[in-house]
């Protein structure tokens, strides 16, 4: 009784935080989860092949989760590995995208199946037990299931548009600082003075201004957030279509056409971290066995 699957990355269009709306779109880093059921009932055994450092609770309760859902977790432990090219607690979907895919491996080890929404929010409920989430991240996790473009309603766990991308022109870098920082240690008193840019962010993705949201939100949140603006500036000065901040950062995204690529890798380079390349992605999560 095993199951493997992958969910692949995303990045923030409108952080959901300040207003628990939010948009975000699918990119092609990604988190492969393999799942092994076994007779040590709430017993879940993890390795994070990416990250040994990293605190396994959101695995474990993720299992847990799936487990409940079929009144299976007095019956079953599980022994579970992940595998990931994505950067843990850098803003990058980290979460989210782990979330998808244990859900999905551990629901094949089951020989079980779900609606997609209903997959997804059994991620974004193990989020928020594990402690991981201030707004359940149910746009980055809609982006990471789904790919192409999602615009949602995280307080009601509601999928409001969905849009594939053309933008096929387009590479998505992102610079990621060294230093991880965890959503729940985010300061958020200082968001209810954003709101009303933020809002403003929102209604322009839902009429189809995406980039233009994506570069508004990261500087309302930079500013909140005492982060470093600059990164994302010197990359739109380089060529880039839009940059901002990904998530509650650290990491900066930008949306570059291939004709500019390396004149934005290259004024990153004085900005201490790496820099990750990847693509837009339209591909569902899915199940390998």
């Amino acid at each position: 009784m095993k199951g493997e699957a992958l969910a692949h990355g995303a990045a923030t269009i409108v952080n959901a935080i300040a207003t628990k709306k939010g948009a975000a779109f699918g990119v092609d880093l990604y988190t492969k989860a393999q799942v092994k059921l076994t007779d040590e009932p709430q017993f879940i055994e993890t390795e994070i092949m990416s990250d040994h450092t990293e605190n396994p609770i959101l695995i474990q309760k993720t299992v847990t989760t799936v487990l409940k859902r079929f009144n299976l977790e007095k019956k079953f432990g599980a022994k579970v590995k992940t595998w990931s090219n994505i950067p843990i607690a850098r803003g990058l979907k980290s979460s989210s995208t782990a979330a998808n895919a244990v859900v999905l491996a551990t629901l094949s080890a089951l020989d079980e199946s779900l609606e997609d929404l209903e997959i997804i929010k059994l991620g974004v409920l193990s989020a928020f037990e594990a402690k991981v989430t201030i707004t359940g991240a149910f746009d980055d996790a809609c982006a990471s299931y789904f790919g192409g473009l999602v615009i949602t309603d995280n307080l009601n766990c509601q999928l409001v548009k969905q849009e594939v991308l053309n933008d096929d022109e387009y590479v998505i870098l992102f610079q990621v600082p060294p230093k991880k920082m965890y959503t729940v240690n985010t300061d958020i008193s200082k968001l209810s003075a954003i709101k009303p840019q933020v809002e403003e962010a929102y209604n322009m993705v839902m009429n189809g201004l995406h980039w233009e949201a994506l570069t508004l939100n990261g500087q309302i949140y930079s500013k909140a957030f005492e982060l470093n603006t600059k990164i994302a500036t010197v990359a739109l000065d380089a060529g880039a279509r839009a940059a901002g901040l990904c998530g509650k950062g650290p990491t900066t995204t930008a949306v570059v056409s291939k004709d500019y690529v390396e004149q934005v890798r290259a004024v990153w380079q004085s900005f201490e971290g790496e820099v990750i390349q990847a693509s837009l992605n339209h591909e569902k999560a899915k199940v390998f066995a």
